[in-house]
């Protein structure tokens, strides 16, 4: 079944990217974890960015960050699908979100391996 909303034109990109930043602002605006890990994003890119590791170094750091916002993203859609669907407390919305969040944690883990094992 094809979704009747997509674009068909040229703006089809044009599209993506402004639901893309919509995405973004509402995480920005309802999730507090994606706002203190885009502040920590902020922090950290730059400290990659002007370290004197070698570029492929700075990749690592730089994409361990990235990977944890990423997560967060996803995490944040299955929790609002899922209440969505229904605000009942069932145990597969409660395995839904629970394993959302193991991922969240198993990247900020991931992080923190590479933040460790390049800086210390």
């Amino acid at each position: 079944m094809e979704n009747n909303l997509k674009g068909k034109s040229g703006r089809r990109l044009l599209n993506a990217c402004g639901y893309s930043v919509a995405g973004i602002g509402a995480a920005w605006r309802h999730e507090a974890a994606f706002r203190q890990e885009l502040l920590m994003a902020a922090v950290l890119i730059p400290i990659a960015l002007f370290s004197q590791k070698p570029g492929s170094d700075k990749a690592l750091l730089i994409g361990s960050v990235m990977l944890v916002l990423i997560v967060e993203l996803l995490n944040s859609a299955v929790e609002s699908l899922t209440d969505r669907v229904s605000l009942e407390i069932h145990p597969l919305a409660k395995r839904a979100k629970d394993t959302g969040s193991a991922a969240v944690m198993l990247s900020l883990l991931t992080m923190a391996i590479i933040w460790g094992l390049i800086f210390l």
